[in-house]
């Protein structure tokens, strides 16, 4: 097994005036080479934890990547103390001086000495040329450990790395190849997913690790695989996921990339249907959500928010009688708004919400997070009530994925949700 330690370097960091989302990225790329993650440590703009730290992670990792405290100011100290580390001479590189004096020239502006010394690099390291900043990255090998040094610029350390960095690790160490699949769900929570899929989680096979990756109103399951022979991992986990599928299927809308708008896309696509939707609580998040992907014209006609009770009367056409005895959040106004929203638009299908997005506005009968979703075709107008939070903005998310999940549901044929 391969490990590695991820370190980030500074002082911002730590204090929370920046969000260290490097670390996070690294973790992803090494974990898709193959390469298991030890420790991910944030350290200060000090020589002694810098050392200590650096140190301590050569003694006990194979891959240590650091990130941060290559600029040009008096606080990055990095450079100056790998010198230490690895018993290196600073040595201008050419190669790294004629960028420097490029971008400069390219921007007009006037260079200084502390530029200029960004080109001062360790006599002992590989060179690692930045094409998109002044400051090189630096790795060093030695007994069979490798240290990588990155400029903390994130677009600047995700070029590096991509480019340089996973060629270089490719070239030292033999690395597994690792086949994953995701499924996406929807319409389930982590615990009920992981009941109900507890005895073909207990018989998975030892090569194969499951992990449930919650995130708002979603759930997904990663199936990873680690070997040397790519069809092997593929049959193991594609068959786990056959006999998995069937326990779940309601649920699934989705693997690896697909995301729920596209689905639906994909679907009203395939099917020739179009679609008008019919928004109150989400405010016109639904529309902006199916309007995202590429292509939607084919089936997405158009919306109306309809947040006031006057609109819905007015522009929608629903009795002011019906609000007035179920009101606006209600089975009956939600289905009624999905039902003129359709034949308004001459749609296929009509979809609608309303609900209580809060703060306020909630009462005993219908508190804050009371929401109606609707669906309307030519054969049937049916809706469903959600029970959501007391946050506005999670409100108007969740309202928006349920509401496409029970598009899906219906356009799938599926009797539950």
């Amino acid at each position: 097994m391969i490990n590695s330690n991820i370190i980030t370097i500074g002082d911002e960091i730590l204090s929370g005036h920046i969000i260290d989302t490097n670390a996070k990225w690294l973790s992803e790329k090494l974990n898709n080479l193959g390469v298991t993650i030890s420790k991910r440590l944030t350290i200060p703009d000090k020589k002694k934890d810098i050392k200590k730290t650096i140190k301590l992670s050569i003694n006990e990792s194979d891959i240590i990547i650091v990130t941060g405290g290559l600029g040009p100011t008096n606080d990055d100290i990095t450079k100056k103390t790998l010198c230490e580390i690895f018993n290196s001479n600073l040595k201008e590189d050419k190669k790294s001086l004629d960028n420097v004096l490029r971008i400069f020239n390219k921007r007009g502006l006037k260079i200084t000495k502390k530029n200029k010394d960004q080109a001062l690099l360790p006599d002992k390291c590989i060179v690692l040329n930045n094409d998109y900043g002044t400051a090189p990255g630096m790795a060093f090998y030695e007994n069979k450990k490798l240290l990588i040094s990155l400029p903390g610029v994130p677009f600047e350390m995700k070029s590096l790395f991509k480019d340089k960095c996973i060629p270089l690790i490719t070239s030292k160490f033999k690395m597994p190849i690792i086949y994953q699949k995701t499924i996406k769900t929807t319409g389930i929570g982590e615990s009920w997913l992981s009941d109900l899929i507890l005895d073909w989680e207990n018989n998975l096979e030892n090569d194969i690790k499951l992990a449930y990756l919650p995130s708002l109103g979603r759930v997904k399951l990663r199936l990873t695989a680690k070997g040397y022979n790519k069809n092997t991992l593929k049959k193991i986990v594609d068959d786990q996921i056959k006999k998995l599928i069937p326990k779940i299927e309601e649920y699934v809308f989705g693997f690896d990339d697909d995301e729920l708008e596209n689905v639906i896309g994909k679907l009203l696509t395939k099917k020739k249907k179009t679609i008008s939707v019919a928004e109150s609580c989400s405010g016109g998040n639904i529309s902006k959500v199916i309007t995202s992907i590429p292509g939607c014209s084919k089936y997405f006609l158009g919306s109306i928010v309809a947040y006031s009770n006057d609109i819905k009367e007015n522009v929608l056409g629903i009795s002011r009688k019906l609000i007035e005895r179920y009101g606006a959040v209600s089975e009956e106004v939600v289905e009624k708004m999905a039902y003129q929203i359709r034949k308004k638009f001459k749609s296929d299908i009509g979809i609608s919400t309303s609900g209580i997005a809060g703060p306020s506005g909630g009462t005993k009968e219908k508190p804050v997070g009371t929401v109606w979703i609707g669906y309307s075709d030519k054969n049937k107008t049916v809706s469903k009530k959600l029970n959501l939070t007391e946050r506005r903005d999670i409100n108007i998310i969740l309202s928006t994925i349920n509401l496409l999940n029970f598009l899906r549901i219906n356009l799938e044929g599926y009797r539950k949700g």
